[in-house]
């Protein structure tokens, strides 16, 4: 039974015994006044008492009463207090909690930002793999034509090695033919010689029109005064390239049939379209 019920039953007892006090005194009033006034003094005195008691009691739970709203009091303080510390603690949390969001998001984008720059890096890499790629294949063209330029450049040695032999050879005959000349009380002097191969009457210009082997057919013949037995130079303009000499074994009056001569210089092969002349001259 709670404090308050304590309270309201002991009200209760204190009406009842007064309205059992009155129904008594009703009841007893055909009675003598005398012994039913002593015998009321009694019981009033003793209700009092009880009523003494009864009040003491009441008080000592009014004092509990207020001790206990004290008690309920502070600790109302103390779970508002402890409330209030959760709220703090609460709107902290909160604070942190954005801030980490917000710093979650920074790094998100710091994510995004370096995924960016390393898809770049990856098309960058790419890119220089494929130039490099394309170097690497220029550096092997370059290395072959250096490897051929390189053979062309020993071939035009030994050539040349071929043609300072021959030079040599030639200038130790000419000395030989020309102590025998003396020795026959002839002229030395090779200008007075007149060669078996007679040039073109005039300067003559054509083309090489068919090649077949060793014989080519040119543009020109016995109308532009070409002869059998004639030498022409051969030689090509674009690129420039000096290509030999061919000697006339056929003639006819537009065209003429040629024989290479020897080798043709550094091995080039005489084509359709090559310039063949008797003098070398430059095209304006």
């Amino acid at each position: 039974m709670t404090f308050v019920g304590k309270i309201l039953v002991i009200v209760i007892v204190i009406f009842a015994l007064f309205f059992l006090a009155l129904s008594t005194v009703v009841f007893t009033t055909s009675r003598n006044w005398k012994e039913e006034v002593g015998k009321q003094k009694q019981l009033v005195s003793k209700s009092q008492t009880e009523l003494s008691t009864v009040r003491t009691e009441l008080q000592g739970r009014q004092n509990e009463l207020q001790q206990a709203q004290a008690d309920r009091k502070a600790q109302e303080d103390k779970l508002n207090a402890q409330l209030a510390t959760l709220a703090e603690e609460t709107k902290q949390a909160k604070a942190q909690l954005a801030d980490q969001i917000k710093n979650l998001e920074t790094a998100q984008e710091n994510v995004r930002v370096a995924q960016a720059e390393a898809e770049a890096r990856r098309s960058e890499t790419e890119t220089l793999r494929k130039q490099n790629s394309e170097v690497q294949g220029q550096a092997n063209e370059l290395k072959l034509a250096q490897t051929q330029l390189n053979d062309q450049i020993r071939e035009l040695k030994r050539d040349l090695e071929v043609a300072q032999d021959n030079n040599r050879d030639l200038r130790d005959r000419v000395a030989l033919l020309s102590g025998e000349l003396r020795r026959q009380g002839l002229s030395a002097d090779v200008r007075s010689i007149q060669p078996n191969t007679a040039a073109p009457a005039g300067d003559v210009e054509g083309v090489v029109e068919k090649v077949q082997g060793e014989y080519v057919e040119i543009s020109v013949g016995s109308d532009d005064g070409v002869a059998e037995r004639n030498e022409l130079d051969v030689f090509r303009m674009n690129p420039p390239e000096y290509l030999g000499k061919i000697q006339i074994v056929s003639v006819s009056n537009d065209r003429s049939v040629g024989k290479i001569m020897g080798r043709t210089r550094q091995g080039l092969k005489i084509k359709e379209g090559d310039n063949v002349a008797t003098k070398i001259r430059t095209r304006r």
